[in-house]
């Protein structure tokens, strides 16, 4: 078998450090025809549903048209933009930054050396099928990524949209074709992008088999407790972090909404509560009856995160976490379960029926995801009613 001839590390930079360029394009230095030619170039190797080349791209050059496509620009909603952008200059809002680029964008957008309009050919039938994009998405961003590899930069946008059949009579796109987004392209000024840090890894976003259940150690075939196989619910819930965070970091409210956890008694029940404070957990279970639980608080980060861990410090016997996150409108809120790698009722189980390891290990993950969706669910009503 031939080597691989491409540069991984290389390949993997590019990817992970394609921004979405606002604030840093060189509005003044002129970009070829031929570069974004070649861009394009590369973006149509891009794959597409039926190898039917159907992406056709429009680059607009003429000032007149860039001061027209901008006034649409801000009748699409950039104007609210940069009203919002002043708004929360100088606050801790998590998108201030952001929102100081897309403001930059939209006041200059007529200034910007190239826009780039990408479209395919057909309508969306609006039956949920992709059916379309399929075969037009990819290419945009291997158009990115083509710029980024020549020092230029661009931003996928598509507020532009709320005005597409404007657009389309100023570009003269005939029916029957989508605009699918567009991508002011310039220089950028200095090209040291790093990646992005995001909150999640793929180890927490990625599940196995069936969505919701995770793996927290390597992969072996068969399934075993070896893989600290796992479970991950979330919801969002439209209240802000610190309602939620009364109900999270109340031990004893999932008992209201678990088939299995009954209750829980803090040791010192006067103390604060942070990392290192332990409780002792009720369960009762059809199969298995009634059994107590040493815990231990692990995390503790109010409005953010809420852990503990069963068993001893070094080998658990299961990992829980609550962990919040503020967005737009409200909070993401995640329940988290790793068991093992230490031992638990489980592994009684287990060693009466070794042979039916993968099935009990499923069978269990299926009933905690029954119990903590429940559990989300009734915070998730009771936060946004306001309740107690």
């Amino acid at each position: 078998m031939a080597e691989n001839d491409l540069d991984a590390a290389m390949i993997d930079r590019a990817l992970m450090t394609t921004r979405g360029v606002r604030r840093r394009l060189d509005l003044e230095r002129e970009v070829d025809d031929q570069v974004l030619l070649d861009c394009i170039d590369v973006a149509e190797q891009a794959p597409t549903g039926g190898n039917n080349g159907s992406r056709r791209w429009i680059i607009i050059r003429d000032q007149a048209t860039k001061d027209r496509f901008q006034e649409l620009y801000l009748e699409a909603g950039a104007s609210w933009v940069i009203e919002a952008a002043d708004r929360i200059e100088g606050t801790d809002h998590p998108n201030a930054s952001m929102m100081q680029g897309a403001k930059r964008l939209a006041e200059n957008i007529d200034q910007v050396p190239a826009i780039v309009i990408l479209t395919v050919i057909g309508e969306h039938d609006g039956s949920g099928r992709p059916g379309l994009f399929d075969s037009v998405i990819q290419a945009g961003w291997s158009f990115q990524v083509a710029l980024r590899a020549r020092g230029l930069g661009t931003v996928w946008t598509s507020m532009y949209l709320n005005k597409a059949a404007e657009v389309a009579e100023l570009l003269d796109i005939p029916d029957g074709l989508t605009q699918v987004c567009m991508f002011p392209v310039a220089y950028t000024i200095g090209t040291d992008f790093s990646p992005t840090k995001r909150r999640l890894a793929a180890r927490e976003i990625t599940y196995f088999d069936r969505f919701g259940r995770t793996i927290g150690g390597r992969r072996t075939q068969p399934a075993s407790m070896a893989n600290m196989h796992g479970v991950a619910v979330e919801v969002d819930i439209k209240a802000h972090p610190s309602k939620v965070w009364k109900y999270v970091s109340d031990i004893n409210l999932p008992a209201r909404f678990s088939g299995e956890f009954v209750g829980a008694d803090w040791d010192d029940p006067g103390a604060d509560v942070g990392v290192g404070s332990t409780f002792i957990g009720h369960n009762d279970h059809s199969a298995i009856g009634q059994w107590d639980v040493d815990v231990t608080v692990t995390h503790y980060e109010e409005e953010q995160r809420f852990g503990w861990r069963t068993g001893g410090d070094e080998n658990p016997g299961a990992l829980w976490r609550f962990e919040l996150e503020y967005i737009p409108g409200g909070t993401r809120l995640r329940y988290l379960l790793q068991i093992g790698p230490g031992r638990s009722g489980l592994n009684q189980a287990i060693d009466a029926m070794p042979d039916k390891e993968p099935r009990i290990i499923a069978r269990r993950q299926s009933e905690h995801m029954a119990n903590m969706r429940a559990v989300i669910a009734g915070i998730k009503d009771l936060a946004e009613a306001g309740g107690s």
